[in-house]
C-alpha cells in the first residue's frame, strides 16, 4: 500500500507540474533562446541566492505596520492555542474514517525528499526548454523553501514543543532546545513545504477554480498531519501563514528586481491573519 501511494504521490506531482508547463509553455520571451543553458544556470543560482538573503535580511528593513502583522500573528497563534486540545480530540475520533491513501499521500508530499526531487524535475524541465516562466516559478520554490525551511527548523529545536502523540504530554508542555522527535512539534515542517509549493504554484494561475484545485491538494498534508496526531492546529496554523508571507515576500522581490521578464504581473491573493471575539482564520481575498 505504501509504494502504491508513494507512485500515486509522485504521479500527482508529475501532473500538477504538468498541468503548469502546459499553461507557462507559451509565456516564455523568444530573447531566452539567446542565451545557453549553463547561462541560465548562473542566472538562476544568482536569482535564488539573492532572494535567499532578501528573505532572511527583510526584518532589518520592517517598519511598524510589519512589526503589528508579526505581533498580530503571535497573538492570534495564542489565541488559537485555546482550540488545540478540541481539534486534536476531534482527529482523533475521526481518524479511522479518514482514508488512509490521503494520509498516505499527505506524508509523501511533504516530505522533504520527494519535495525537492519534484521541485528538481520541474526546475529541469524549465531549464531545459528555456521556459522562463518554469524557471521563475521553481527559483521561487526553493528559495522559500530554504527560508521557510530554516525557520521552522529553528523554531522546532528552539521551542521544543511537545507533540499531541508524545503519552501524558499536553500542547503546552515544552522542552526549550530540545533534540528529541516528540519535542518538535512547533511548526509544522510537512506543512512548511506543502503550502511553499502550492502557493507558488497557484500564485501563477489567474482561475479561481484552478487555484481552489491546487490550495485544495496542498491542504491533504497539513490535515493528514493532525489525523495522525503529529501536530497540533497551531502548528499547522502557525507554519502555513509564515510560509505564505515568506512566498509573497520573495515573489515580490523577483518581480521588482526584474530577474525575471514578464509582460505582467499575475494576479495575487491577499491574505491576512484575523482573529476576533468570535473568529479566528487566515483569509485570502481574491
Amino acid at each position: 500500500m505504501l509504494d502504491i501511494c508513494k507512485a500515486l504521490t509522485y504521479l500527482s506531482i508529475l501532473g500538477y507540474y504538468a498541468t503548469f508547463s502546459l499553461h507557462a509553455q507559451n509565456k516564455t520571451k523568444d530573447s531566452i533562446s539567446d542565451f545557453t543553458t549553463l547561462e541560465l544556470l548562473k542566472h538562476d543560482a544568482k536569482a535564488t541566492l539573492n532572494s535567499v538573503a532578501h528573505g532572511f535580511s527583510r526584518p532589518l528593513h520592517w517598519k511598524g505596520k510589519d512589526f503589528g502583522k508579526l505581533g498580530g500573528l503571535l497573538v492570534g497563534t495564542v489565541a488559537l492555542s485555546a482550540l488545540d486540545n478540541e481539534t486534536n480530540r476531534f482527529f482523533a475520533r475521526n481518524k479511522d474514517g479518514f482514508p488512509e491513501p490521503l494520509r498516505d499521500f499527505g506524508w509523501y508530499f511533504g516530505n522533504p525528499q520527494n519535495y525537492f526531487m519534484a521541485n528538481a524535475g520541474l526546475y529541469g524541465f524549465g531549464l531545459f526548454t528555456k521556459n522562463e516562466k518554469i524557471r521563475k516559478t521553481s527559483v521561487l520554490i526553493i528559495s522559500s523553501s530554504t527560508v521557510s525551511g530554516i525557520i521552522t527548523s529553528l523554531l522546532k529545536s528552539g521551542v521544543g514543543r511537545s507533540r499531541p502523540n508524545n503519552g501524558d504530554y499536553g500542547h503546552l508542555d515544552f522542552e526549550l532546545f530540545s533534540t528529541k522527535p516528540n519535542f518538535h512539534s512547533f511548526p509544522s515542517g510537512h506543512t512548511s513545504l506543502s503550502i511553499t509549493m502550492t502557493h507558488a504554484i497557484a500564485k501563477q494561475f489567474e482561475n479561481v477554480w484552478v487555484k481552489a484545485g491546487i490550495y485544495s491538494i496542498g491542504a491533504i498534508p497539513p490535515i493528514s498531519r493532525l489525523v495522525d496526531g503529529a501536530h497540533w492546529l497551531t502548528d499547522v496554523a502557525f507554519s502555513a501563514a509564515i510560509s505564505i508571507i515568506v512566498v509573497d515576500s520573495i515573489d515580490k522581490f523577483l518581480f521588482s528586481s526584474k530577474a525575471y521578464n514578464y509582460s505582467k504581473e499575475p494576479k495575487k491573493i491577499s491574505w491576512n491573519f484575523t482573529f476576533s471575539q468570535n473568529q479566528i482564520g487566515l483569509i485570502g481575498s481574491f
